[in-house]
């Protein structure tokens, strides 16, 4: 939840991350087709005209904020893979598990996501930019590490996008389920330990067995 109050005053040379972070607050709040760019400003304590200098409509606004969080945390994991692709490809899985779970575990990063995943019907060039520039990120660097785990023979043949959705449905589930659905009194969830559990559970799967080809 974010915490910040509404009418909170920004020095009159506020820098488009602090622009951003305004918009945010606003679009969590309101909700992004409530939002109002004027509303926005005062947020962030500029003048209407001085938040045109930085950002032409809050669809751009929300582009820079998935690009900025989600679509940060997709190209690390795409620069891990590269960096571990001599690497033991199971513990390379097991700590893209951890950082996409953390990740996903952090307000400042999870808000983009849930605001198009609610928005996506109104707003399809909304859910085709997140396509872009973070599922298809994540599922090529998932492609690169799948087939290094088949050269290595420690994964079997599977369907990339079969796994894709392995991983990334538990991941989601996770981040609604510790945001948008948490009742008071639920337990703390650890997004390291859930992690773990989980990623042991996908590469069970993706280990050969018996008769399989490689």
């Amino acid at each position: 939840m974010m915490t910040r109050k509404p009418g909170h005053r920004r020095r009159p040379e506020a820098r488009p991350d602090e622009i951003l972070d305004a918009a945010l607050f606003v679009f969590v709040e309101a909700g992004f087709s409530a939002a109002k760019m004027d509303i926005i400003a005062r947020q962030a304590g500029v003048s209407k005209g001085a938040l045109y200098l930085y950002f032409d409509s809050k669809e751009a606004m929300l582009r820079a904020l998935i690009e900025r969080s989600v679509g940060k945390v997709a190209k690390s994991l795409s620069q891990k893979v590269n960096a571990s692709l001599n690497d033991d490809p199971v513990q390379t899985c097991r700590t893209l598990f951890r950082a996409l779970f953390v990740a996903l575990s952090d307000p400042a990063i999870n808000a983009a996501p849930r605001l198009v995943f609610s928005e996506a019907g109104r707003f399809p060039e909304m859910a085709k930019f997140y396509r872009e520039n973070v599922i298809d990120i994540a599922r090529q660097a998932l492609t690169r590490l799948i087939d290094m785990g088949g050269r290595q023979g420690v994964f079997r043949a599977m369907d990339v996008d079969a796994v894709m959705r392995c991983v990334m449905g538990p991941a989601l589930a996770n981040m609604m389920l510790t945001t948008v659905f948490v009742q008071p009194g639920d337990t703390v969830v650890d997004p390291l330990k859930m992690a773990d559990e989980i990623s042991d559970i996908m590469l069970n799967g993706l280990r050969p067995r018996a008769g399989d080809s490689l």
